[in-house]
């Protein structure tokens, strides 16, 4: 064999390894049924349920926020996040969490939060909020 092809074989396995790993990483979007059915990260779209309780009590635990979510389907979960609670949640119009379930519970690594601007009426701000990593989980 010529060096120049055991070169273009060595390449094109390492291009197959790289489109591999790349969609082993990639995330799905699904909903609170879909992170029920797999031990997988996924993301859920949906909005806060502002009709119930959100709890956070930064002088007994910081890292302890919850709060109830409906995703894009309509059905209605309790999500935990261990990080502190993002600046005016309420107001979120959208929210994106990125995280699994864990017995009824969804577990959110990411909180992404679509909110109203404040300087202007038709545009919307972005805020991405990251969950610290712990031994305990």
């Amino acid at each position: 064999m010529k060096k120049s092809s055991i070169i273009g074989i060595v390449v094109i396995a390492i291009a197959i390894a790289v489109i591999i790993s790349t969609y082993s990483n990639t995330s799905t979007y699904g909903s609170f049924n879909d992170a029920k059915a797999t031990k997988s990260e996924l993301h859920v779209v949906g909005h806060l349920n502002k009709t119930k309780e959100l709890f956070y009590d930064a002088t007994k635990d910081a890292n302890y926020f919850s709060f109830y979510m409906k995703d894009n389907k309509g059905e209605e979960c309790k999500v935990v996040f261990s990080g502190t609670k993002p600046q005016d949640f309420e107001r979120s119009e959208q929210i994106v969490l990125t995280g699994q379930m864990k017995g009824n519970e969804f577990h959110a690594s990411k909180i992404l939060m679509k909110c109203p601007s404040k300087y202007t009426d038709d545009k919307l701000n972005v805020t991405e909020v990251s969950a610290k990593k712990s031994a305990n989980l």
